[in-house]
């Protein structure tokens, strides 16, 4: 989105919230005083975050009575360090649950997850795709290849998993923003990217790029093609939820109706990716959705696949010591 239209849209928040403000000035101190704080959640700008931005166009944080403003960083470990050093009380789905879990390692007791993303084989976010051409089959292919994979921690460390359990020993990780995949693979700089949706999509409507495999942390990091990987979550930092319990309250249960309208009007809500994410024109209806899971729709084998996402990272040295997924799960 461009920063005029961020401008614009932070001033209809602003111009909304004051309006609100201005109906009640008769009222009691405590009905003016239900406008609340200025909720600032970060996002990275990716079609996971689906839910956050329908619930920002269709109003429902403002029906809620809530000031939401949307901050749009360029990648997910931005979105948890505006997170860390109080300039973000929050993150939207989309935000990597690796980088969150950095941050929650770094300042323990700092983040609640309220909302994760999962993906897997058939709701894919994660793949692995090469140039159309490629004689590459499967990903022990791309043996001694250079692959690319998106930039922070959380990327790079997966897209090395994946390469080494698929048998594509040797293989170099290259860190590129996630936007130059496809050219760096139409341009032979890479062989292979380890990406996220729209990538594999916009190589595949324009023709130079082909999906190897789909949903391939579920199959390498889970075990499984169909388990889901909580690869992205929403969440409120524990300061801002103790200080506002009431909008903290109110923004989760808006946030879950823009959830809701994802699953149950798919095909609306893929317009709301225009100007929050690069996804627009006929992208928009070809882009596989993530599906979502709300703190209260956890269940014990949920858990237990989020903890087996955040235990290789523990094994990897990255997480300085094993982080459990339920202390950080809100508990509502």
């Amino acid at each position: 989105m461009s920063q005029a239209n961020h401008s614009t849209r932070r001033t209809l928040l602003k111009a909304g919230a004051t309006s609100a403000a201005l109906g009640v000035l008769g009222a009691p101190a405590i009905v003016r005083a239900q406008s609340g704080p200025k909720i600032r959640i970060g996002y990275w700008p990716i079609a996971a975050g689906l839910p956050f931005y329908s619930a920002i166009e269709l109003g429902y944080f403002k029906e809620a009575g809530l000031d939401v403003e949307a901050l749009k960083f360029a990648g997910a470990q931005q979105v948890m360090e505006a997170v860390l050093s109080g300039r973000a009380d929050g993150t939207s789905n989309g935000t990597g649950s690796a980088n969150i879990a950095i941050g929650e390692i770094a300042q323990p007791g700092t983040f609640k997850i309220f909302c994760s993303n999962p993906s897997n084989a058939k709701n894919v976010l994660d793949e692995v795709i090469v140039p159309v051409n490629s004689p590459a089959k499967t990903m022990a292919d791309l043996k001694g290849k250079r692959v690319a994979s998106g930039p922070g921690i959380q990327n790079v460390t997966l897209a090395k998993t994946v390469l080494e359990r698929g048998g594509a020993t040797g293989a170099t990780v290259v860190e590129l923003p996630i936007g130059q995949h496809v050219a760096a693979l139409a341009a032979g700089q890479v062989d292979g990217a380890y990406t996220l949706e729209p990538t594999g999509t916009i190589g595949r409507m324009n023709g130079t790029t082909r999906v190897l495999e789909p949903g391939v942390i579920a199959r390498y990091v889970l075990g499984d093609p169909m388990a889901p990987w909580f690869g992205g979550s929403a969440s409120l930092s524990s300061e801002f939820i103790k200080k506002n319990p009431d909008a903290a309250k109110k923004f989760i249960a808006a946030y879950g109706k823009g959830v809701n309208y994802v699953r149950t009007k798919s095909v609306e809500a893929r317009k709301y990716l225009k100007g929050y994410t690069a996804i627009e024109g006929a992208l928009t209806g070809e882009v596989p959705l993530a599906a979502y899971t709300m703190y209260n729709e956890f269940t014990p084998a949920d858990v237990a696949h989020f903890q087996k996402f955040f235990d290789l990272f523990s094994e990897k040295g990255i997480f300085t010591s094993r982080l459990m997924v339920d202390s950080m799960l809100y508990k509502g």
